[in-house]
């Protein structure tokens, strides 16, 4: 198995603290979709992808019809996508994802976390380098299925790894070919559960002490916390 499944296997998820937090990040992640490519779900397969994961989460259909809603109105205030990038201490880089109605405010909010666990922000490109960015997707099992010849069928629509995990089907692929698996997927009557993106570290992670990974843990908490924030990723192991 390769690196997407090692860096799975090892890589601490931390959920957000609470279903309001958990549905403030998805409703914001649906506006931008619905922005993008229309408020119609059939016609928009970013945004029925993001619909899916919602709904895995419980999130409640007024809770999505109003962050789709909130796309199209004019007087709403537009979220921008940005990507933040630094290292905090003992040399870990981090690359933060975030959306936001107001950069100055989370630039600054970014930089005060780096700041204050001496770590510091970065320039653009500082750290994007050694993250390479894949599409993921859980689908539900199917009975008698053959992981190989699923893998080898997949590799036409630019998937690169498949492999179970938790009574689940885990694959990844190019950022790109998020659309191409996407449609594979359904149009051969596969559930997918969620979907999604990461940025995958491609060289060695860093092996901290105990004592070290608790001021680095510290950090992804502050950054996690921000509403801005939409993922974190970083190099320590």
């Amino acid at each position: 198995m390769g690196r997407a499944f090692e860096f799975r296997k090892e890589r601490k998820f931390k959920r957000w603290g609470n279903m309001s937090k958990i549905f403030t990040k998805l409703g914001k992640e649906i506006a931008i979709a619905a922005k993008a490519g229309g408020p119609d779900p059939d016609a928009n397969p970013r945004l029925r992808a993001l619909i899916q994961n919602a709904k895995a989460e419980n999130m409640p259909k007024d809770n999505i019809e109003r962050a789709i809603k909130r796309a199209v109105e004019k007087d709403q205030s537009d979220y921008k996508e940005m990507v933040y990038e630094g290292y905090g201490p003992y040399g870990v880089a981090f690359l933060i994802e975030t959306a936001t109605d107001n950069p100055t405010r989370t630039v600054a909010n970014v930089r005060s976390y780096f700041n204050k666990y001496n770590g510091s922000l970065g320039t653009s490109g500082s750290v994007e380098f050694m993250f390479e960015r894949k599409c993921h997707f859980s689908v539900t099992m199917k009975e008698g299925i053959d992981l190989e010849e699923l893998e080898l069928e997949l590799i036409d629509v630019g998937g690169e790894e498949v492999f179970e995990q938790d009574g689940k089907i885990v694959i990844y692929g190019a950022f790109e070919s998020f659309g191409s698996i996407q449609k594979f997927l359904e149009d051969n009557g596969y559930e997918v559960e969620s979907s999604g993106f990461e940025r995958i570290p491609t060289g060695e992670l860093k092996e901290l002490s105990p004592e070290e990974q608790v001021q680095i843990e510290k950090l992804i908490e502050k950054f996690d916390d921000d509403d801005d924030v939409q993922n974190v990723y970083h190099t320590m192991k």
